[in-house]
């Protein structure tokens, strides 16, 4: 019951949306961004790691 009214919600959200934006936001930029944060806190955790 709860699940079927949620996807109806969410149907008629994404239909009333329309088309593409000409500002949607670009794939590659959001991968490069979430890699570089990635690589950012691999990084902080190899620094603050100092039980060897």
């Amino acid at each position: 019951m709860f699940l079927s009214s949620v996807t109806t919600a969410l149907t008629t959200l994404a239909e009333s949306e329309g088309g593409e934006h000409e500002s949607s936001l670009n794939a590659y930029a959001i991968g490069a961004g979430a890699l570089a944060a990635l690589l950012l806190l691999l990084w902080i955790t190899t620094r603050l790691n100092r039980d060897r």
